[in-house]
């Protein structure tokens, strides 16, 4: 991607300061992106990468924003139409686990996770299509999960949220193809997040030895592809699932 390759383009990453999600920013704002990215309580971290982006000459903006209240996508979306007057590129990446088995998992341990990894998700995309069908362009990328298309034990309500963000993306990937927006997934393996870091050593070894690319995947592996499929390049990919996963057998 050239450094240019999102010059007047205004990109929001959700759950930005951290992650999958930092590292996606911070390749947009080297693409030449303005970048908006929200965080729910990494007010430092979010802090440093817009300090970041803007050492590099790039416009940036972090916005608190806690994806368990109905209210705050559209917040995030509005705040960065209202500052710069349009958005390109949402990225659908805040979300949160819960794990427990299903005979343990409370119904707040299941609504938390559905409503932040996936009905959030909903939300915003609904909110972006706004500003995107009024340019008649956007593009749209959920961050789900292998866990979404094989299923994790222990993690019914992370998996469930995630295979309903597949299903968002083709869904939605249908109703504003004409529209010269594009909706598509990525579906990480096993990526060094802090969502991983309690995961069984055992669990992470096994899947290490399980890949054909035989390590742990990292931020930096699933970010470009994220950039990708926002990209004027990818203008007729839509509706497809890309999983970054090491070669992991399914």
């Amino acid at each position: 991607m050239s450094a240019d390759g999102f010059k007047d383009q205004v990109v929001l990453v959700t759950g930005g300061s951290r992650g999958i999600g930092r590292a996606a920013a911070a390749l947009f704002g080297q693409a030449g992106a303005t970048v908006a990215i929200t965080y729910k309580s990494r007010k430092p971290e979010a802090d440093a990468l817009v300090e970041e982006l803007s050492h590099q000459g790039r416009e940036a903006m972090a916005v608190q924003a806690d994806f368990a209240d109905s209210a705050a996508p559209g917040i995030a979306v509005e705040a960065a139409v209202k500052r710069w007057g349009r958005l390109d590129v949402l990225v659908n990446n805040a979300g949160l686990t819960r794990d427990t088995l299903v005979m343990r998992m409370s119904e707040a341990d299941w609504d938390i996770v559905i409503q932040t990894n996936l009905r959030a998700a909903f939300l915003a995309s609904k909110a972006a299509l706004r500003p995107m069908l009024k340019q008649k362009y956007g593009r749209i990328v959920n961050v789900s999960s292998l866990a979404g298309v094989v299923g994790n034990a222990g993690q019914a309500n992370y998996s469930a949220s995630k295979a309903g963000l597949i299903g968002l993306t083709k869904a939605l990937a249908k109703e504003v193809g004409s529209r010269n927006i594009t909706v598509n997934a990525v579906a990480p393996g096993f990526i060094e997040t802090e969502l991983t870091s309690g995961l069984p050593a055992e669990l992470l070894e096994r899947a290490r030895q399980a890949a054909a690319i035989p390590r742990i995947g990292t931020p930096a592996d699933v970010a470009p592809a994220i950039v990708f499929l926002a990209s004027r390049d990818a203008a007729y990919i839509t509706g497809q699932v890309l999983g970054i996963d090491g070669g992991l057998p399914i």
